[in-house]
């Protein structure tokens, strides 16, 4: 199985390559004013537009770096209905991928109902890596602010008369 790997902070993380449709360099971002904690706004991406998560600033509550290695990973995101919607989460050190088998990953020991996306880890050379479940990375209600169905009739041409 292929994993995409980034940084939050030290801690390295994992994605699965599966849930990833393109890994893009850190593009201009349009500003979502009063947005929920995390979400930073949206990218245009061939011509659509893009709702965008930084992960930083979701979890350690401080933005990502601008570095050439921080990256924005489009990844396949079901909405509540099972529709899926692509999703850019920007990360740092997005640039490296790792070859294991799911298997090798165990349960950390560590439980939180806070932060239900923390999956199992694999130890390598350099520490812990941990999984992040995609699909749980949102709580219900950023979701619904990034994915109601209300949001694609708009985004449909279906505005309010």
């Amino acid at each position: 199985m292929l994993f995409l790997l980034f940084q939050l902070g030290r801690d390295r993380y994992a994605l699965d390559a599966t849930q990833v449709a393109a890994v893009l360099p850190l593009l201009d971002i349009k500003t979502i004013p009063q947005a929920p904690t995390g979400v930073v706004g949206a990218i245009n991406y061939h011509g659509a537009p893009v709702p965008a998560i930084d992960l930083s600033e979701l979890t350690l509550g401080r933005s990502a770096s601008r570095r050439l290695s921080t990256r924005i990973m489009l990844v396949q995101y079901a909405d509540a209905e099972g529709v899926q919607h692509l999703l850019g989460l920007i990360a740092e050190k997005a640039t490296e991928t790792l070859r294991r088998e799911a298997s090798e990953f165990r349960s950390s020991g560590v439980t939180n109902a806070e932060v239900p996306y923390l999956g199992p880890v694999l130890a390598d050379a350099r520490g812990l890596i941990q999984w992040i479940a995609v699909e749980k990375l949102l709580s219900t209600s950023v979701r619904d602010v990034l994915f109601k169905p209300e949001n694609r009739e708009w985004q449909n041409g279906n505005q309010m008369k």
